[in-house]
């Protein structure tokens, strides 16, 4: 292997890892290859800072700097002991240590953590008599190290904060979708920039803010800065190059048709505000109105949304006397259109009467979810009933 390639492993969210991988495969990553919870790929360190610029998927992308076989925690730390950290960052910076396991024989995780923190700490004192400090709030380096039965894998993270924290949501309401789970499911849907799309429950604005970034090109990275920064290889003309072209690519902000409505009043000003922060005032629409008085703005287009949850006692009643109104909605003014719904509620299609022509599983932190599609004919849209799945 070329001594400039390296590993990598981009993490994002559960039910997103093929759209990860062909979003890794489209930014020039080599041998990518989807797991459960993300996709390893390989290339060199320009194209980790790049993805980390550009994914709209990904959580974070993690640099695999070692791996090694174990039995015990003892094995650990001296596979941890052997890597040459002070070669990575310097002794100045502050740390942090975070472990996962899956099927790994060892008890505490909480014991392996305090071992490779040990390990990292001990390299440095051998290197040079001091030791970084830690900071497990705001560390300039993190390192992760991923157990399974019987090898470790030690991971440098490249991102520092998650990845989908743009730095554009400045107001929300309730529990607000992550914006790399929002980007993603506008990928699924097939939606393309043109195309008229809806969200008539638009909360604060998310999938309406992840969709005007995507139709004017703007990497999502842009507005923050990342964990890559803080280590020694970092080339910062590089990294200026790259943030370059892809400023030069960003399209003017003009009016596009991307629509979103709610009933609620606070929600449409904090989505406005956001609009407004982003820069995408007049590119997205937003007004106020019941989404069972929601009407299509073209023939055919995407209506997309997160609807409410039954998570309140009482909640859930409602909801089974809203989901047949909203279809009736749906036939009425959307025919023409796929509908596309998140919900964790899997009772949504039988009580709207509709069949899904697919239904994707998601999770939204750790709530399991389905992103059921709709397609929105006048009348009737109910086939024979199938099992949830």
């Amino acid at each position: 292997m070329n001594k400039n390639t390296h590993t990598f492993f981009a993490t994002c969210p559960r039910g997103l890892e093929t759209v990860l991988a062909e979003e890794l495969s489209s930014l020039g990553a080599a041998n990518v290859a989807s797991t459960d919870g993300g996709a390893a790929f390989g290339g060199d360190m320009p194209l980790a800072w790049k993805a980390n610029l550009e994914s709209r998927v990904a959580t974070r992308i993690l640099w695999r700097v070692g791996k090694a076989a174990y039995r015990s925690e003892d094995d650990i730390y001296k596979a941890a002991l052997a890597l040459p950290w002070p070669t990575w960052f310097d002794v100045g910076r502050t740390m942090m240590v975070k472990v996962t396991a899956v099927k790994s024989p060892l008890k505490s995780l909480e014991f392996i953590t305090l071992r490779i923190k040990d390990a990292v700490c001990d390299k440095f004192r051998q290197a040079g008599g001091t030791r970084p400090s830690i900071d497990t709030r705001e560390p300039d380096v993190r390192i992760h190290a991923y157990l399974t039965a019987n090898e470790c894998q030690f991971y440098l993270d490249t991102s520092g904060a998650s990845l989908f924290q743009r730095g554009n949501r400045k107001s929300s309401v309730d529990a607000p979708l992550r914006e790399n789970l929002a980007a993603g499911i506008l990928k699924l849907t097939g939606w393309q920039p043109g195309t008229p799309l809806l969200d008539p429950m638009c909360g604060s604005g998310t999938f309406l803010i992840e969709a005007a970034m995507a139709a004017l090109d703007i990497a999502p990275g842009l507005n923050r800065s990342f964990g890559f920064e803080k280590l020694k290889n970092f080339k910062p003309d590089a990294w200026a190059a790259i943030k370059a072209e892809a400023k030069k690519r960003i399209k003017p902000a003009s009016p596009m048709k991307i629509y979103g409505s709610d009933s609620d009043m606070r929600a449409v000003r904090a989505a406005r505000q956001n609009m407004e922060a982003a820069g995408f005032s007049n590119v997205v629409q937003v007004s106020q109105a019941n989404v069972l008085d929601a009407e299509a703005s073209a023939e055919t287009g995407v209506l997309l949304c997160n609807p409410p949850y039954g998570v309140r006692i009482g909640e859930e009643e409602e909801l089974a006397e809203l989901y047949p109104q909203l279809a009736a909605s749906l036939k009425r003014s959307f025919a023409g259109w796929t509908a596309f719904f998140l919900t964790s509620d899997l009772r949504m299609p039988k009580l709207m009467r509709l069949s899904p022509s697919r239904k994707t599983p998601l999770f939204n932190g750790p709530l399991e979810c389905r992103l059921f599609e709709f397609r929105m004919v006048a009348g009737s849209n109910r086939k024979a009933e199938k099992s949830e799945g």
